[in-house]
C-alpha cells in the first residue's frame, strides 16, 4: 500500500501527472521555481527517490533522464482512501463520517462513480428494490411473490 507523498514529492508528482508526458528534472525545476526557490540537485534527488519508490519510471535521453508516472493521481488517491478505510475498526462508521464531510459536488461525483461501477448499487442506495430478474419488486408480475392481495 502506498504511503502518502511528502510535500515536495507531491509537488513534483502533480506536475508529472498534469503534463502526462515524459519530463526532465530541468522542466520540473523551472516550473517549481515559479513558486519557490529550489536547487536542481534537490529536484533531481526527489525524482530519483520517486523512481526508487516505484512512482515513476525513467528512460535515458542523452545525458539526462525522462520521467513518466507509473499510475494516475486518481489511482494514488484511491489507494490512500482504501488504505485509510481498511485500517478502520468500524468501516461502515468511517464511510458515514467520510460522506458527512463531502460537499454536495463531491456527493454527486460519488453518485456518478457508483452508477458507473455498479448500477444496481445506485438503486439500492436510492431505496428502490429490485428482484433478481431486474424487475422492481411488487409490480404485480405473476412471478412476484411479495404477499400482496390480488384485489379480491
Amino acid at each position: 500500500m502506498p504511503r502518502q507523498l511528502g510535500d515536495l514529492e507531491d509537488a513534483v508528482m502533480t506536475r508529472i501527472w498534469q503534463w502526462n508526458r515524459p519530463v526532465t528534472v530541468r522542466e520540473v525545476l523551472e516550473d517549481l521555481q515559479q513558486e519557490r526557490s529550489i536547487a536542481y540537485t534537490t529536484v533531481m534527488t526527489v525524482m530519483d527517490n520517486l523512481h526508487q519508490k516505484g512512482w515513476v519510471r525513467r528512460e535515458v535521453d542523452g545525458r539526462a533522464y525522462r520521467y513518466m508516472a507509473v499510475s494516475t493521481r486518481a489511482a494514488y488517491s484511491a489507494a490512500l482512501m482504501n488504505d485509510a478505510w481498511s485500517r478502520s475498526d468500524n468501516p461502515a462508521a468511517a464511510l458515514v463520517a467520510f460522506f458527512g464531510m463531502m460537499s454536495p459536488e463531491q456527493r454527486e461525483a460519488l453518485r456518478d462513480a457508483v452508477r458507473m461501477v455498479s448500477p444496481d448499487l445506485t438503486e439500492i442506495a436510492a431505496g428502490s428494490r429490485t428482484e433478481p430478474t431486474g424487475r422492481p419488486a411488487g409490480t404485480g408480475d405473476p412471478a412476484d411473490d411479495t404477499g400482496r392481495e390480488s384485489g379480491r
